[in-house]
């Protein structure tokens, strides 16, 4: 039985948009990394933003699927995205709401340009009416989202991975599943959100996953009493 994610009109998205990042990406990774050994790296998600506004830095193909099995698996109606950039890893997590019977995708997305053009290939792909991207700092934006959240992806900042993480856990459903992407990237970044979630008593089971540029997957199942949104 084929996906939403196999149909023509999506799969011609990914196509285009994985192709642009192939062509574009390294370049821009190459200047931004040369100016970080002149300056020393931007600690300003701002900066951060601004440095890689035309950067899509997106998960790869293998991760994209593995992120569509895992939260139709999951049936999760509610769904967290820390870090849409232009929006290719929320396609696939999108698709697999669609195939699940429907729900909600919300996103977070510091630059409004990276917003627009997010929004624009979610409706041309037919899945714009289940996502909600917003624009700014996801600690902001991410703030009141209702819970419970079913399945959480990050992969934006990785120093940002825990605040955001620990800012939504109490709306998280008992099984809700956090995949954390990018492990290799920024090893020191993620080493204080790896201890917490691979931590005795964190009410986390948690797997690295080697694929693509690893992954964390964890499981929550709530600790002292506290389950999260259900």
């Amino acid at each position: 039985m084929s996906t939403t994610l196999d149909s023509p009109r999506v799969q011609s998205i990914l196509d285009r948009l994985f192709q642009d990042a192939d062509s574009g990406d390294p370049r821009i990774i190459a200047r931004v990394r040369a100016d970080w050994e002149r300056r020393g790296p931007s600690p300003d998600p701002e900066g951060l933003a601004h440095m890689f506004a035309d950067a899509y830095l997106p998960v790869s193909r293998e991760v994209g699927r593995l992120l569509h099995l895992l939260a139709f698996a999951a049936r999760a109606r509610t769904v967290v995205e820390f870090g849409t950039s232009f929006g290719i890893s929320t396609l696939f997590l999108a698709a697999a709401v669609r195939d699940g019977g429907g729900g909600r995708v919300i996103g977070s997305e510091m630059h409004p340009e990276k917003v627009r053009r997010a929004r624009n290939n979610l409706e041309e792909s037919g899945l714009g009416d289940l996502v909600e991207i917003r624009e700014g700092d996801a600690l902001v934006t991410l703030r009141d989202v209702e819970g419970p959240i079913d399945f959480v992806l990050l992969d934006g900042w990785k120093n940002l991975y825990l605040p955001v993480l620990r800012m939504l856990e109490p709306r998280l459903r008992r099984g809700a599943l956090i995949v954390a992407d990018d492990l290799d990237l920024a090893p020191d970044d993620l080493r204080a959100y790896i201890e917490y979630v691979r931590g005795a008593g964190s009410g986390y089971g948690s797997v690295e996953i080697p694929l693509g540029d690893r992954l964390e997957v964890s499981c929550w199942h709530g600790r002292d009493g506290r389950e999260g949104g259900a």
